[in-house]
C-alpha cells in the first residue's frame, strides 16, 4: 500500500472519491492502516485516502499541536468513513490553513466555523456530532480532498497565500 503523499498535480487529487460500501473490507482495512502510517509520521492533523492515492471516502482527522499548528486543540485520530457535513449557520471565518499535498504554501481560506458532521466509525457505527472551530476546519478540509479540491480552491485573494517561512514569521508575531 503506498503511503506516499500525492502531491498536486496527482490526479487523484482531483477525482470524486468512491463511496465505501463495506467499512469491513480488507482492502479498506489497509487503506485505513496506510492512512494512520502516513499521517503518523508527518506534522499533519489530518489526511483523506487520496492523498495516499486511493480515491475512497476516508479521512482521519487527528488535532494536535505540532510546529505546523501549534494552538492546535488535542483530539485523538479518528477515522471517518463516508464523511458528509451541514453548516449550523452561514458563519464563516477565514484562517491559515496548509496541506501535507502543497508542502511551503500557507494560505487564508474562508470555511464554515460550526458543522454537524456524520461519519461511518471503523466499526460501521453511524456517528452524528457538532464540530467548531480548528476541528471543523480540519475536517472540511479533507472533506474537499474526497471532492477533488484543495484548499486553494476556495482562496477568495490570492494575496491571501504566502510562502511557509513568511506564514511562520507571522504566528510568531
Amino acid at each position: 500500500m503506498n503511503t506516499e503523499i500525492a502531491q498536486l498535480g496527482a490526479k487523484v487529487l482531483r477525482q470524486m472519491a468512491e463511496f465505501v460500501p463495506d467499512v469491513h473490507a480488507l482492502e479498506i482495512r489497509r487503506i485505513i492502516e496506510a492512512l494512520q502510517t502516513t499521517l503518523a509520521s508527518t506534522q499533519g492533523v489530518g489526511i483523506a485516502a487520496p492523498q495516499i492515492g486511493e480515491s475512497t471516502r476516508i479521512i482521519i482527522v487527528a488535532s494536535r499541536p505540532t510546529a505546523r499548528y501549534p494552538q492546535a486543540p488535542q483530539m485523538a485520530p479518528t477515522v471517518m468513513i463516508n464523511p458528509s457535513f451541514q453548516a449550523c449557520s452561514e458563519n464563516k471565518q477565514k484562517d491559515w490553513e496548509g496541506c501535507l499535498s502543497i508542502p511551503g504554501i500557507r494560505a487564508l481560506v474562508p470555511r464554515y466555523t460550526e458543522i454537524r458532521v456524520q461519519y461511518t466509525d471503523e466499526q460501521g457505527e453511524l456517528i452524528d456530532l457538532k464540530l467548531d472551530g480548528f476541528i471543523a476546519r480540519v475536517f472540511q478540509h479533507e472533506v474537499d480532498h474526497l471532492e477533488g479540491r484543495v484548499y486553494l480552491d476556495r482562496v477568495e485573494d490570492n494575496r491571501d497565500i504566502v510562502a511557509e517561512s513568511e506564514y511562520l514569521k507571522l504566528i510568531k508575531d
